[in-house]
C-alpha cells in the first residue's frame, strides 16, 4: 500500500485526487486529506434540493459531486477525511467494517468509545461522527469516509438546510442525523494535526510495505486536467442530478408566483407559471424563452434580462422571479 501526502485543501482537486489513484494507480492507497469549507454531494443526488443555495451563495462554497453514492455532506478544516483504494471486490464492496475498523482503533487508543453503526456510519454516545461510502471500478473499490472532528456544527447545519417540498424526483435523500465532534470525547485536548498524525502511524505501522508518495508533475497535471474538465464543471456538479420537478410558491407585495419547473441533467424542458399578479404581456413569452436554459441561478437571470419584467409581473423586478425558481 502507497500512502499519498497529500496537503491540498481544495474540494475540486482533491475530488480528482480520488478519481486518478483509483483509475491510474496499480497500488493499493491511502490517502488523509482536508477540505476548505465545501458540500460534497452524492453521485446519485439532485444537488439543488440538498442545499441552502441563499447560504452557498452568499459564503461562496463550492458544490461538489463525488464519484460514490450515499448523502451529502459539509466539509470544513475541523473535517478530516481518509481514503482507501483496495484491488479485489469480493472482500471489499460494502465491507464498510473492514476499512472502518483502524479508525476505531485509534479513538479506542485516545479512550474514545466509538463504535460502527448501522449501514456506513460511526457514531459516539448515538452521535454520528463518520459516514461512510464506496464506488466500485473495474475490479478496484474506493473506500472514503468524513471524520468530524472540530467541525463548525451551525455551518453544517446551515449549508444543508434544504427545503425539499419543493424537489419531487428520483433523487437519492440525504437522511440527517444528530452528529457530534470527536474532540468533544477526548480526555486531554488534541490538534487535528495530532490526530491526523495517529491515524498515519497506525496505517503505517500496520502495513510495513507502506510507502510514503508524492505527487509528481505528471500526476498534477493529470489532475488538474480533472479539475478543469470535470470536478469544477456545472454540468458535473449540478447538471448530472436526476431528473425531477421543482414547485414553489412565494407570496410578494404584488401578488402571488407560483413556479412549476421540470427539470433533466439540470437542463429546463418545461416550464409553467400561475399567480394572482396582473400581467400586461403574456407570461408564455417569459415560459418559452426558459426552455431549454440550464436550471442555473446566472443562466435563468440571463434568459429573464431580455424581458422587461415588469410588463408580464407588474411591479416586479428580475430578482423576484428568481427566488421563484430557486
Amino acid at each position: 500500500m502507497i500512502y499519498i501526502n497529500n496537503k491540498n485543501t481544495d474540494p475540486y482537486f482533491n475530488l480528482a485526487v480520488e478519481e486518478y489513484m483509483l483509475t491510474q494507480f496499480k497500488e493499493d492507497c491511502f490517502m488523509l486529506w482536508q477540505n476548505n469549507p465545501s458540500i460534497i454531494v452524492g453521485k446519485n443526488q439532485n444537488t439543488l434540493s440538498e442545499i441552502n443555495m441563499d447560504y452557498v451563495k452568499i459564503n461562496n462554497i463550492p458544490v461538489v459531486r463525488r464519484l460514490s453514492g450515499g448523502g451529502t455532506v459539509f466539509h470544513d478544516l475541523g473535517n478530516l477525511n481518509f481514503t482507501f483504494i483496495k484491488s479485489g471486490t469480493q472482500d471489499n464492496f460494502n465491507n464498510f467494517q473492514k476499512f472502518t475498523s483502524p479508525i476505531l482503533e485509534v479513538l479506542k487508543s485516545l479512550n474514545v468509545n466509538a463504535e460502527f453503526s448501522g449501514r456506513n456510519d460511526l457514531t459516539i454516545k448515538g452521535k454520528k461522527f463518520s459516514g461512510n461510502a464506496q464506488y466500485n471500478y473495474k475490479n478496484r473499490v474506493l473506500h472514503h469516509g468524513t471524520l468530524l472532528f472540530s467541525s463548525d456544527i451551525t455551518d453544517l447545519s446551515n449549508a444543508l438546510q434544504s427545503k425539499p417540498l419543493k424537489f419531487e424526483g428520483k433523487g437519492i435523500k440525504s437522511v440527517f442525523s444528530r452528529v457530534t465532534n470527536i474532540s468533544s470525547h477526548l480526555k486531554y485536548p488534541l490538534s487535528i494535526k495530532d490526530f491526523k498524525s495517529l491515524i498515519m502511524d497506525y496505517i503505517l505501522t500496520d502495513n510495513s510495505s507502506n510507502n510514503l508518495y508524492e505527487f509528481t508533475n505528471y500526476d498534477l497535471a493529470n489532475i488538474n486536467n480533472l479539475v478543469t474538465q470535470k470536478y469544477s464543471t456545472w454540468k458535473w456538479n449540478f447538471g448530472n442530478s436526476p431528473k425531477y420537478n421543482f414547485i414553489n410558491e412565494v407570496k410578494f407585495s404584488f401578488g402571488t408566483i407560483e413556479c412549476n419547473m421540470e427539470v433533466t441533467h439540470g437542463i429546463i424542458k418545461d416550464v409553467k407559471i400561475y399567480g394572482d399578479f396582473f400581467s400586461k404581456l403574456d407570461i408564455s413569452d417569459i415560459e418559452a424563452k426558459l426552455i431549454g436554459v440550464n436550471h442555473e441561478y446566472s443562466e435563468v437571470k440571463k434568459s429573464l434580462s431580455s424581458f422587461n419584467i415588469s410588463d408580464y409581473f407588474s411591479n416586479a423586478v428580475i430578482e423576484d422571479i428568481l427566488s421563484c425558481m430557486f
